[in-house]
C-alpha cells in the first residue's frame, strides 16, 4: 500500500542561474541552487561574520549576563540536557564551551532524563536530580519552553533557571502562549523575537547563548586585549546536531554546518566525533551532511532510545580518544540493537496495517498501537510509515508508567503540534500532555485510548488535507548527461551542504537496464547503461525487479568506496 507519486521538477528562474554563473559557480550548480530559492553567491559564503548576530536572538544577552555573574561567583551549573542527538550534542557544546569561557570543572555537572522514567523536558523530578547535584543554576538545552512545573519547582527551591530551547511555546485552553517563569528564555520561536532564522536546533541556540556569553565577558574585561577563546572548535558538534535534527537549512544553518564539515576534513574534531565515525566506517576527511543524519546521529539517538544518553554525552564530551573509542562503540552496539527491534516492530506494524486496510488508499491519517512496541523506537516507525504512506502518522508503545505514550511524524501540510491542540480541545481527557514541531510531535495519552485518538486524528486531517496533499511528490532536478555522471561529479555534490529544506540534488534519466538482482534484505541490485556507458545503482528497500528493457528512474549520484577504491553509484529513489 502505497500513495499515488507526482513527479515534478524543480524550476531554476534562468536569470538567477545565469547570475550565479557570473559569480564563479559552476553551470550545474548554479541550476541547483538557483532552483532552491539561491540568488546570490553571498548566500552560500560559509564565514561565520555572515552569521545572524546573537544580540538579535531575544533573550541571549540576558543569558549571558546572569551566566557572568554565576562563573564569577562560583556558583554551580547544571545543563539539563534532551535525550536525542540534538540534546546530547547541544549539552556537550554548552558544557565545553562554559569550561572554555572560565567555568572549572567543578562548576559543572548534566543531567538527562531517562525516556522511559522521566519523560521529556525540565520535570521536578528532573529539578531534584540537579538539586542532588548541589546545582545552583539550571540551563536547559532542546527543552524547557513548556516546562511550566518543571520551572516553577525549580524557583521555589531557589535556583536560576536559563531555558534555552527551539521548540514551540506552550499554550493554555485559549490558545495564549505560555512561558515558564525562567530567569532568562532563549528561543527563536518565543514571541517578539526578530530572530532572521526560526530555524535553529537546539545545539545551534545554545552555541549562541555561547556567543553571547563571550561578548559579555569580553565587555567585562575578562580577557586579554585579543586573546579571547575560539568557540569554533565547537562547530563539528553544532553542524552534528542541526543535520540530525533535521531542522531547515537556512543560510544561517548552512553555515554552521558548513563550518563543521571544514574542520572535520580538516581532522580538528572532538575525539567523539572522530571515534563515532571510525565505528560508522565513514571517512572524515570527506565527511559529508549525509554523513550526520545517517550515520553518526543514529548512533547517538540510540542511546536515547533504548539505554541512558548519558553514554552519547559522554562520547562527545570525552576529551580521550581510547575511552571516547570505546564509548562510540557501545553506542554503535545499542544502534544495531535498536535496528532489530525496529524491524520487528515494522513487520508488527505491516501485520496491523493489512487487517486494518485491507484494500484501498490509507485513510488521511494514521495510529498504531501494539503491546510490543517499544516506546524508544516509536518515533523511526512513525517516520516509516509516513514515507511510505504519505499520510500523517503517530505509533504508540505502552511507557513504563502503563500510559500510552506516542511519538508522530508528518506531511507538508499538517501542523502536527497544531493538530493535537486541536485534538485536545475537541476530545478533552484524552491528552495528558504534548508538544513539538510541524513535522514531529509526541503526546501521552490520559485514556488508553489510541482508536478514539486515531479518529479524531482523522478527522482532523480530512479537515485539513485537499486530495492533492496526500499524493507523494517527487521533485527532481532534471536530466543528467552522461559526460556528468561521473565519481568527480558525485564527490563535488557530495561535498555540498544539504539537507531539511534544502534537499540534495534528485536527477531523472532514462537507461537501457542491463542487468537486476535482489541482494541482502530485500536491496535491487541495477547495471545500467546510457549512451554506451555503464552504470552499477542500488535501489534500497525494493523487493521487486524492474521491468525492461527501458527504465526510467530518480536517482542521486553517490561516492561508493569499498577495500580502498571508490567508484560512481546511483542511488535510485523511484520509478519517475
Amino acid at each position: 500500500m502505497s500513495a499515488p507519486l507526482r513527479v515534478i521538477a524543480r524550476s531554476a528562474e534562468p536569470r538567477s542561474a545565469w547570475a550565479l554563473e557570473q559569480q564563479g559557480l559552476s553551470p550545474l550548480l548554479a541550476r541547483l541552487y538557483a532552483a532552491r530559492g539561491v540568488r546570490s553567491a553571498a548566500e552560500l559564503d560559509p564565514d561565520l561574520r555572515h552569521l545572524h548576530p546573537p544580540a538579535q536572538l531575544k533573550g541571549a544577552e540576558q543569558a549571558a549576563a546572569l551566566l557572568a555573574d554565576a562563573l564569577a561567583a562560583g556558583r554551580r551549573l547544571c545543563v539539563v540536557a534532551d535525550y536525542d542527538c540534538d540534546g546530547a550534542t547541544a549539552c556537550a557544546t554548552l558544557l565545553r564551551g562554559l569550561a572554555l569561557l572560565g567555568a572549572r570543572p567543578e562548576q559543572l555537572d548534566y543531567v538527562v532524563p531517562d525516556r522511559a522514567v522521566h519523560g521529556y523536558g525540565l520535570t521536578p523530578a528532573i529539578v531534584d536530580l540537579a538539586l542532588a547535584q548541589q546545582a545552583q543554576v539550571l540551563i536547559t538545552v532542546d527543552n524547557g519552553i513548556a516546562s511550566l512545573e518543571g520551572v516553577a519547582h525549580a524557583k521555589a527551591q531557589g535556583l536560576q533557571v536559563v531555558v534555552t530551547d527551539h521548540h514551540l511555546c506552550a499554550a493554555d485552553a485559549e490558545g495564549q502562549v505560555q512561558l515558564p517563569a525562567a530567569d532568562a528564555i532563549v528561543n527563536p520561536n518565543q514571541p517578539g523575537c526578530a530572530f532572521p532564522s526560526k530555524a535553529l536546533a537546539g545545539v545551534g541556540v545554545a552555541f549562541y547563548v555561547l556567543l553571547a556569553l563571550r561578548a559579555e565577558l569580553r565587555a567585562r574585561g575578562a580577557f586579554e586585549a585579543g586573546n579571547q577563546p575560539r568557540l569554533d572548535s565547537l562547530l563539528d558538534l553544532v553542524a552534528l546536531g542541526t543535520v540530525a535534527d533535521v531542522v531547515p537549512l537556512d543560510a544561517n544553518n548552512r553555515r554552521l554546518v558548513a563550518q563543521g564539515l571544514r574542520r572535520i576534513r580538516a581532522g580538528q574534531m572532538q575525539p567523539g566525533v572522530r571515534a563515532l565515525f571510525q565505528v560508522a566506517g565513514r571517512e572524515s576527511e570527506r565527511a559529508c551532511s549525509q554523513d550526520f543524519g545517517f550515520a553518526l546521529g543514529p548512533r547517538i539517538n540510540a542511546a536515547g532510545r533504548l539505554a541512558d544518553m548519558r553514554l552519547g554525552i559522554e562520547c562527545l564530551r570525552c576529551d580521550d580518544p581510547a575511552r571516547a573509542l570505546l564509548l562510540a562503540q557501545q553506542l554503535d552496539a545499542i544502534n544495531r540493537e535498536r535496528r532489530a527491534v525496529e524491524t520487528d516492530m515494522r513487520e508488527q506494524a505491516e501485520l496491523l496495517l493489512a487487517r486494518a486496510l485491507p484494500e484501498g488508499a490509507p485513510p488521511p491519517a494514521l495510529a498504531l498501537f501494539d503491546e510490543s512496541f517499544h516506546e524508544g523506537v516509536v518515533g523511526i516507525l512513525a517516520g516509516r510509515l509516513k514515507d511510505a504512506l504519505h499520510r500523517p502518522c503517530f505509533v504508540f508503545a505502552r511507557g513504563a508508567d502503563g500510559r500510552l505514550k506516542g511519538s508522530g511524524r508528518s506531511i507538508p501540510g499538517f501542523h502536527l503540534r497544531d493538530a493535537l491542540d486541536l485534538l485536545a480541545k475537541r476530545e478533552p481527557g484524552l491528552l495528558a500532555k504534548f508538544g513539538g514541531h510541524a513535522m514531529a510531535a509526541g503526546c501521552t495519552l490520559d485514556a488508553p485510548e489510541p482508536a478514539r485518538f486515531e479518529a479524531a486524528l482523522r478527522a482532523i486531517a480530512q479537515d485539513w488535507l485537499p486530495p492533492e496533499a496526500l499524493a507523494r511528490e517527487l521533485r527532481h532536478d532534471g536530466a543528467l548527461g552522461a559526460e556528468q555522471l561521473t565519481l568527480a561529479m558525485a564527490e563535488q555534490l557530495e561535498s555540498q551542504v544539504w539537507g531539511q529544506g534544502f534537499e540534495a540534488p534528485l536527477f531523472v534519466d532514462e537507461f537501457e537496464l542491463r542487468d537486476q538482482r535482489l541482494v541482502g534484505s530485500g536491496h535491487l541490485k541495477l547495471r545500467l547503461r546510457q549512451q554506451g556507458q555503464d552504470f552499477d545503482a542500488i535501489w534500497f528497500r525494493r523487493a521487486d525487479t524492474l521491468d525492461g528493457p527501458r527504465v526510467r528512474l530518480a536517482y542521486r549520484l553517490q561516492r561508493d568506496a569499498w577495500n580502498g577504491q571508490a567508484r560512481l553509484q546511483l542511488l535510485v529513489e523511484a520509478l519517475a
